[in-house]
């Protein structure tokens, strides 16, 4: 019987994106870090937050993280 082969996980997609407990993936929005001390303190706020990823994009990155990391 031939052997099964495990999923690879992709590393840079299991640094940003996080798995919530019902399945749904979470993502940090861009332009956090970068030239971020000109940027006002209310925009900063904005940016802390995780935002839960569209589901257009949900097939794509649960392709790149098999095991809901």
């Amino acid at each position: 019987m031939p052997k099964k082969y495990k999923l690879k996980t992709h590393k840079g997609a299991q640094k940003r994106f996080d798995v919530t407990g019902s399945g749904k993936i979470t993502r940090i929005k861009g332009l956090k870090s970068h030239l971020r001390r000109k940027k006002a303190k209310r925009e900063q706020r904005r940016y802390d937050k995780k935002l839960v990823l569209s589901h257009a994009d949900e097939a794509k990155i649960k392709r790149l993280i098999p095991y809901g990391v």
